[in-house]
């Protein structure tokens, strides 16, 4: 057995549009159903996600028979948590709450095998190298991650060109969301300052021959995104769908069930 390529990171560099969903039920058997809807990748959130390494070994396992490509947002950019990530089989890592660009040689790094790297080899324990079934896996492994650093603050704003032309880090991925409250419009996202600097960023991270990614579960946004050239948008969240969609089914029978249930008479 050979060491799987990455698709996704081919993808992105061949700037190929890649539409995805952020999965947030940290749950098998619902990645497994999203797996099969047609997204070119799913996102497994592990920072506000409530996940932990075996519910994400969990997932990859389940989803690891689709065609859909997995993308894993880690925590934090702690070495050890991203060797975790790494070894479990997730090929594909969003850093969050990247600000400099030593963060992101830091992160880099963490993801390379020595000598040009810090990460640990444990190939032997590994499910990304089928417990060195993959025979090429410490000679490959390296080139198939793809490294993605989350820029969500007016500092990290300040200092995107840097970090975007960092060696190693193969896209950028903006946050709306943390990214309105840094510029003081928390809780708005679709704020014209905020759509403005959004704009901006992603125009400078495509001019420093990065691909651009960002999460927007209001279509109109997402399709103006990709209009501006990012190549890996998510247009939707599980959790939101299924809120959503549990609460506008329940609006349409309550008040018919509310008339229909009998009031009790008075004593």
């Amino acid at each position: 057995m050979n060491t799987p390529v990455n698709g996704f990171k081919q993808a992105l560099a061949a700037r190929r549009a890649q539409i995805g969903l952020w999965l947030g039920l940290a749950d098998p058997y619902c990645a497994e159903i999203c797996a099969g809807a047609g997204f070119d990748w799913l996102a497994l959130d592990a920072e506000h996600g409530p996940n932990t390494i075996r519910t994400l070994l969990a997932q990859l396992q389940a989803v690891a028979a689709y065609p859909a490509q997995i993308i894993v947002r880690a925590a934090s950019g702690d070495p050890t948590h991203l060797k975790q990530l790494l070894d479990i089989g997730a090929q594909t890592l969003l850093v969050p709450l990247v600000e400099t660009p030593e963060q992101a040689r830091a992160v880099v790094r963490a993801t390379r095998y020595p000598p040009d790297g810090v990460r640990g080899v444990g190939s032997a324990l590994a499910r990304a190298a089928r417990w060195n079934r993959h025979g090429d896996y410490l000679q490959r492994a390296d080139a198939e991650v793809c490294v993605l650093v989350q820029v969500e603050s007016a500092a990290a704003l300040a200092d995107l060109d840097s970090i975007a032309r960092v060696d190693g880090v193969d896209g950028i991925f903006l946050g709306p969301a943390d990214l309105a409250a840094s510029l003081g419009y928390r809780g708005e996202p679709a704020h014209p300052v905020v759509r403005a600097a959004l704009g901006k960023a992603i125009a400078a991270i495509i001019a420093a021959g990065k691909p651009a990614g960002i999460l927007s579960s209001d279509e109109a946004l997402a399709r103006e995104f990709l209009g501006l050239g990012c190549s890996f948008v998510a247009v939707g969240v599980d959790t939101t769908l299924l809120a959503r969609t549990t609460s506008a089914l329940a609006a349409r029978f309550k008040p018919v069930a509310d008339a229909a249930t009998p009031t009790r008479p008075s004593a």
